[in-house]
């Protein structure tokens, strides 16, 4: 773990929840690394290659505007990811391979609960990264940096009853799955049902 910049979070004192009413906690900002890929933050050089990223089943589950193209996705590389952790939402950071630095998947933490420690890990894959496992190693680094270095206590992952590549991805990483959330979430003009999976900092014992 590489800290870009000095840690910037602050350590949550769960008897006073309430002292965070007025504050905004921001996650440090960290490049994380994992047995064969490195997470970092999105440059604008990465933007091209998010935007070919950007298939059909990837608009299929994730709310992206439509069409994606190489505009949206500078944007999001330029100023969105990194707007999402000075915001106190979360952090976002780009899959790459380590040797050519070439994206390879996006993964974040996103709907920050800090005053109940709660925070939600989500992701996609360029088509050429999928089934290789890359996203289910980051999901885990992610989750394990989340509850140790961040002393979260719940890391959330959801995905639709449909996407069963995602839930692969859930259970390889080794979340628990809690059940069906029915209607939980609208895309696309419709309502899908959303299986809810966790881990805790009891499972990594």
């Amino acid at each position: 773990m590489e800290h870009v910049d000095p840690p910037a979070q602050m350590r949550i004192d769960a008897d006073d929840p309430f002292a965070l009413a007025h504050v905004v906690c921001v996650m440090p900002l960290v490049v994380l690394r994992t047995r064969r890929t490195v997470l970092r933050p999105f440059r604008v050089t990465d933007a091209a290659d998010v935007a070919e990223g950007v298939d059909d089943e990837v608009l299929r589950w994730i709310p992206l505007p439509e069409p994606y193209d190489e505009s949206a996705a500078l944007t999001w590389c330029a100023e969105q990811s990194h707007h999402v952790r000075l915001s106190g939402e979360g952090q976002s950071w780009a899959i790459c391979d380590p040797e050519t630095d070439r994206f390879l998947a996006t993964i974040g933490l996103t709907r920050t609960r800090w005053e109940h420690r709660v925070t939600e890990v989500g992701y996609w894959a360029a088509p050429h990264a999928r089934g290789r496992g890359f996203v289910a190693e980051a999901v885990r680094m992610v989750a394990e940096w989340a509850l140790r270095e961040v002393d979260f206590a719940r890391v959330e992952l959801r995905a639709a009853v449909g996407n069963t590549a995602s839930q692969r991805v859930a259970e390889k990483a080794g979340f628990t799955r809690e059940g069906v959330l029915r209607n939980a979430d609208r895309h696309r003009g419709r309502q899908h049902d959303l299986v809810s999976w966790s881990l805790v900092p009891a499972d990594l014992d």
